[in-house]
């Protein structure tokens, strides 16, 4: 399952335009593709249903479609907008499982992407990001991957709290621990940031299927060579050599660069 393309928008004064690729792929291991992705301006998003939890595939499928009913497609959005489609996920998700369901009987999933949002006339546009669980978001400034979201996991509590290095966390027996997710509470808290969306910016989404089997250094590698010979996409080179190395988890990529055009916005007046 895979998507390129790219669109753009006009801003007024100014426009913003998109190039996307998006891949998806079950691994070599598990026979269900929990994971799924909306690639669709202005919100690029991943979603990993819980493994071993019941309906993770369901779960994640559930997050893509109340995001494309909450948010007007090619068009910003607002933080306000996808602050709500995130908590109507949590109750579209929590209804997937039964009333006395509990532990690994309740359906949930990861979430983690960016969205092209205006955040106001003193403000102006900006890329939202947003993350619930162990799916990560990473900014690309041309060298290197700078993870932006926090992981929502025991092995990273572990780490804020000293108790191991990151190098540690990254094969303890743990690592698959989350602690935050999408539909397991009856309300959700996702980390937010906003960076300004002017100029040049791209961006990495995956699920922990690429980052068990690869290091930052290295999918940082892929990302600086750019599309290969063959013409496949960053996403595609990432997800191929994350199954090369073994594609012992479900594997979903999102890889975003956005232009914002230097001329004037609406928020610099006539």
């Amino acid at each position: 399952m895979a998507v390129s393309g790219e669109s753009g928008m006009s801003l007024g004064a100014c426009s913003v335009r998109f190039s996307v690729s998006a891949v998806s792929d079950v691994g070599t291991v598990r026979k269900v593709n929990e994971d799924s992705y909306l690639a669709q301006a202005p919100v690029f998003l991943v979603a990993d249903g819980m493994g071993g939890h019941a309906r993770g595939d369901a779960a994640s499928q559930t997050v893509v479609r109340v995001f494309t009913e909450h948010i007007e497609p090619d068009s910003p959005s607002t933080p306000e907008r996808i602050l709500n489609a995130i908590h109507s996920s949590n109750d579209a998700v929590r209804a997937l499982s039964a009333a006395d369901d509990y532990g690994t009987a309740v359906s949930g999933t990861t979430l983690a992407g960016v969205a092209f949002v205006d955040t106001g006339d003193e403000i102006g546009f900006h890329w939202m990001v947003f993350n619930v669980g162990d799916s990560r978001v990473y900014a690309w400034d041309g060298s290197t991957l700078d993870q932006l979201s926090v992981d929502h996991s025991a092995v990273q509590e572990m780490v804020d709290a000293g108790f191991i290095s990151a190098a540690d966390a990254e094969n303890h027996p743990e690592r698959n621990v989350i602690t935050r997710a999408i539909g397991a509470d009856e309300s959700v808290e996702a980390d937010v940031w906003l960076l300004p969306a002017a100029g040049r910016h791209a961006f990495l989404i995956c699920s922990d299927g690429l980052t068990k089997e690869l290091s930052t250094v290295e999918m940082a590698a892929v990302v600086a060579a750019g599309e290969n010979a063959s013409g496949a996409s960053v996403s595609e080179v990432l997800v191929a050599a994350a199954l090369e190395r073994g594609g012992r988890d479900n594997v979903t990529v999102v890889f975003l660069e956005s232009a914002m055009d230097p001329g004037r916005t609406p928020r610099e007046g006539a």
